[in-house]
């Protein structure tokens, strides 16, 4: 992959997860994933639908699409936690995000819908993290697709980058739009 596709792709660089994941570390993360709803909002504001349905780059979905993709994705990270919570080393189930991303609510409808989703379930779950134990942060689930055991500690990480990720996907195209 070419540096600038690579910049495109991860314009926060990919996902690496500290090792040990320490409790400060896990604040920054549950701060960032209360934070996320209000950033994107601020990020959203005034874009109209034409810059709402423009790619963030070549090849990929466009703003409208990565907004409601957040929603999925982290309604699905959220069931996964309850579940660790809940049960020892259950085994999710993963989903399809490129074909959710073409189905017609996520291609088609107002932004707003999936914001109200993720102001509400992000208080939730930044709520709950901020209310576990440490041996709760040890609990696990399983991902059949990747055959990885995730801890929620490694979760909260990979949450709070994920919703990072996908602002600056939205940003850095506003920038280079200049928009």
């Amino acid at each position: 992959m070419s540096s600038s596709l690579e910049k495109l792709k991860y314009p926060i660089g990919r996902y690496l997860p500290p090792d040990p994941i320490s409790e400060s570390y896990l604040e920054i993360c549950i701060s960032e994933i209360q934070s996320l709803p209000a950033a994107l909002e601020s990020a959203l504001a005034g874009m109209t639908d034409t810059q709402l349905d423009t790619p963030y780059r070549p090849g990929g979905w466009t703003v409208r699409q990565l907004v409601h993709h957040l929603a999925d994705s982290h309604v699905n990270a959220h069931c996964r936690l309850r579940l660790a919570l809940t049960e020892d080393g259950p085994t999710i189930k993963p989903y399809e995000q490129d074909e959710w991303a073409e189905l017609a609510d996520v291609k088609n409808m107002p932004v707003v819908h999936s914001l109200n989703i993720l102001t509400g379930l992000h208080a939730r779950w930044a709520f709950l993290l901020k209310n576990l134990s440490s041996s709760q942060f040890q609990r696990v689930f399983v991902h059949p697709e990747y055959q990885k055991t995730y801890s929620i500690g490694e979760m909260t990480g990979l949450y709070a980058w994920h919703g990072k990720h996908h602002l600056a996907h939205i940003t850095e195209l506003k920038k280079r739009n200049g928009w």
